[in-house]
């Protein structure tokens, strides 16, 4: 989404203080559970003093005593880990857009680490995507500044521009050798969290981009016009591929549309108010029609959690590629009214009490990062009249026609295909025996 290292879309941005879905995504700094150590040591003190006083006294330009300090703040934050940092106002103001899904940018999800900035996530339909940017791709330039460890939180910002502005970028593909120079222009980012549309009769298509304040009744809504046309769904693929996260209350809520009962997440940090745990509540979406959900190595955090969450519950097979691994809670914590700072306050926990930090979550079934293709001719046998070109078709065909439709928009997802075939066995096994029988004897017929 908007050009940062994995916030906020990827964090989990909800203080974890706010139990409520629609409560603010700031919080008060509260009490920790131990007493306070003492006060840093003179030393220290000393150190970062006579360090403040030879820049001020020696760098090649004169530098501010503000900046020093802010610079000072900024670093303290980012020796942490990837997630913490020092709010500036306009980081506040891209926090807030991401929440609402819109923002001015190339549609990009970036963490630093390793001095490197990489590629969580292109968001679908954005610059980013459809110039090729993939997971794991590693940004090396931004017009003419060079990426490094000493500017790589920093560079992020170099990514936003007005919608139209252009913008070349180094960008080292996963495999690849050298990096490719790319020239993308920005555009004005519309992000509708939640696409939702027919597979096959009686299997639908779920894809969630991302975990926005309105993803949960976006989903609902969606679904509900789907089975208008479609009264009894048979199955559905959850689609979180490349999906970098959001709101924790928004996963929370997805999860608990497809499930009746049992622990979502769970989340443990040093401050007694980190201690949280979030149940499910009767009533699925699906009615317990089988769920396939679909991940990758750009699933991350919110994500993770709703994957967590469904497969630990039995509720869904996930199929795929490892996940990302991001499993901390990042907290808001207000400063002022224009500042505030961004930590790490707790880990998130699944269902069965695994930590995925730094792990991810491993598949039920594994796929590779293949693609479906066309044979260049069709075999030239002729059994009859439907083998003929530009023959009449016949009304049967007719039928087949939206099908076939269907069937060639997915034909180049591997992943998308594997999962019909596994949801349209696991249907089969969830039918009623008369309606399997039923089912069987029209497929001898």
């Amino acid at each position: 989404m908007s050009p940062r290292r994995l916030l906020p879309a990827i964090l989990l941005t909800l203080a974890p203080f706010a139990a409520q879905a629609d409560d603010a995504k700031t919080a008060p700094p509260a009490q920790t559970q131990n007493p306070p150590k003492p006060a840093v040591s003179m030393d220290d003190i000393r150190a970062f003093t006579a360090v403040f006083n030879l820049v001020k006294q020696g760098y090649v330009e004169p530098v501010d005593d503000k900046v020093l300090m802010q610079n000072a703040i900024h670093g303290l934050l980012a020796g942490l880990d990837p997630h913490s940092e020092y709010l500036e106002p306009h980081d506040m103001a891209e926090l807030n857009e991401d929440t609402s899904g819109s923002y001015e940018g190339l549609g990009l999800e970036v963490i630093t680490a390793n001095g490197n900035l990489r590629v969580v996530s292109p968001i679908d339909e954005s610059p980013a995507e459809r110039a090729g940017i993939k997971p794991g791709d590693i940004i090396t330039r931004i017009n003419e500044t060079t990426i490094t460890s000493d500017n790589a939180n920093q560079s992020v910002t170099l990514l936003r521009g007005k919608p139209g502005s252009k913008v070349t970028l180094g960008v080292l593909h996963e495999g690849a050798s050298a990096p490719e120079d790319l020239v993308l222009a920005r555009e004005k980012i519309r992000v509708a969290s939640v696409r939702v549309r027919e597979l096959d009769p009686g299997y639908a298509y779920i894809r969630i981009v991302q975990f926005q304040e309105d993803t949960g009744n976006e989903l609902r809504t969606k679904l509900a016009k789907l089975t208008k046309k479609q009264p009894t769904l048979r199955g559905a693929v959850l689609d979180l591929r490349a999906n970098p996260g959001g709101l924790l209350t928004s996963a929370v809520e997805i999860s608990d549309d497809f499930l009746d009962s049992g622990t979502i997440v769970s989340t443990r940090g040093r401050m007694k108010q980190s201690e949280l745990s979030f149940s499910a509540t009767p009533g699925d979406v699906l009615d317990g029609a089988p769920l396939v959900v679909l991940v990758d190595n750009g699933t991350a955090s919110a994500a993770e959690i709703v994957a967590g969450a469904l497969k630990d519950n039995h509720r869904a097979m996930i199929m795929g590629r490892r996940t990302f691994g991001k499993g901390s809670v990042q907290t808001v914590l207000p400063l002022d009214d224009t500042h505030a700072v961004k930590l790490t306050t707790a880990r998130y926990f699944t269902p069965s009490g695994t930590s995925i930090q730094a792990a991810g979550i491993e598949p039920d079934i594994e796929l590779q990062d293949l693609k479906l293709s066309v044979r260049d001719s069709a075999p030239s046998l002729i059994s009859g009249e439907k083998d003929l070109p530009n023959h009449l078709k016949g009304e049967h065909e007719k039928d087949r026609v939206a099908g076939t439709a269907r069937a060639r928009e997915n034909l180049d997802d591997y992943a998308l295909s594997e999962a019909m075939n596994l949801l349209k066995g696991l249907a089969l096994r969830h039918l009623p025996n008369d309606s399997v029988k039923n089912t069987a004897a029209a497929t001898k017929n």
